[in-house]
């Protein structure tokens, strides 16, 4: 099976090739036969109900520095030259990211896109957890500052962070005997629009922050992230470390319980983030970690994910 398949994402030059997941999902599709194409979000284009894009075509190879080629621009129909789109740009999930997949939905299912375009917009990685209450930790979603107060008087230790954020930024944690959570949400209502998100701190955290890769409903493996010391955010983006670990019995668990809505609602590559015994998030925007978890387990992650796509065909 020999595919045409556009990446929609943000500038390739920039990536990090040993640990960016849109590039290892870019080498497996090469090695398969499939031919690549990139574009920008921003070059999206709707006219009349035809949903066309600035693309280059692309080819890509683990070499530091000499990582890619791209073709001349040309326009591309997103719907009649394509069989598959990877809508990989990163969060945050603003309202240009919402306008991609209401672009994006005029085209799926003709040309597959990964992941569901409808069901990604539905799905924000803070709150989808909130439809799956047994895992999750005690949870606050507001704009009420007396509320959160509330909140904090009942948990005393809490994380407080934006809504629509990534990769750790803005997350802050907040101890008992913190003076500064009024100045802190004062700061949040000068940047942010949106209500914050309020959970019980998890010391379960030092142990390190799961990240579960789970491919059409199923966990595949899962990579620990260790937050640095004096950190309380994991990310690897912040100077967290990334380690070999297994799926607990309590890991299969959470992915037993969200897989089948996973499945149901095209959300073909995921990534949950699990501390201790809760589900803290399910990334379903721009997951990451497969390249991680395939040097650490020795699966090959894309190749999975991979095999999935060509299975919805």
């Amino acid at each position: 099976m020999s595919l045409i398949v556009a990446l929609q994402m943000d500038p390739i030059d920039s990536i990090d090739i040993n640990g960016d997941s849109s590039f290892s999902l870019a080498l497996e599709a090469q090695d398969r036969g499939h031919k690549l194409f990139h574009y920008l979000p921003t070059s999206l284009t709707y006219k009349d109900r035809d949903i066309s894009a600035r693309a280059q075509e692309l080819s890509v190879r683990p070499i530091h520095g000499n990582h890619f080629t791209l073709g001349g621009f040309e326009k591309i129909n997103l719907k009649d030259d394509l069989d598959v789109i990877l809508m990989r740009q990163d969060p945050p999930f603003d309202m240009s990211y919402i306008t991609a997949t209401h672009i994006l939905e005029h085209v799926h299912p003709v040309t597959l896109v990964v992941n569901d375009p409808v069901n990604v917009r539905n799905a924000p990685e803070k709150l989808f957890i909130t439809h799956f209450r047994d895992v999750m930790p005690p949870t606050l979603i507001t704009n009420d500052k007396n509320e959160v107060e509330v909140f904090r008087k009942e948990y005393k230790d809490i994380i407080v962070k934006p809504l629509y954020g990534n990769g750790g930024a803005g997350v802050f944690h907040i101890k008992p005997n913190d003076e500064n959570l009024s100045s802190l949400l004062e700061l949040y209502e000068g940047f942010y629009k949106e209500p914050l998100i309020v959970q019980q701190y998890l010391p379960k955290v030092r142990e390190g922050d799961k990240r579960v890769i789970l491919v059409d409903g199923k966990a595949i493996g899962a990579i620990n992230r260790v937050p640095a010391a004096g950190e309380a955010r994991s990310n690897m983006h912040v100077g967290g470390t990334p380690e070999k670990c297994e799926l607990t019995k309590r890991d299969q668990e959470i992915c037993e319980i969200i897989g089948p809505a996973l499945k149901k609602q095209g959300l073909l590559f995921v990534g949950i983030d699990v501390i201790g015994n809760h589900l803290t998030e399910i990334n379903v925007t721009s997951p990451t970690g497969i390249q991680e978890l395939s040097r650490f387990s020795g699966i090959n992650v894309a190749k999975i994910i991979w095999e999935a796509i060509e299975s919805k065909l």
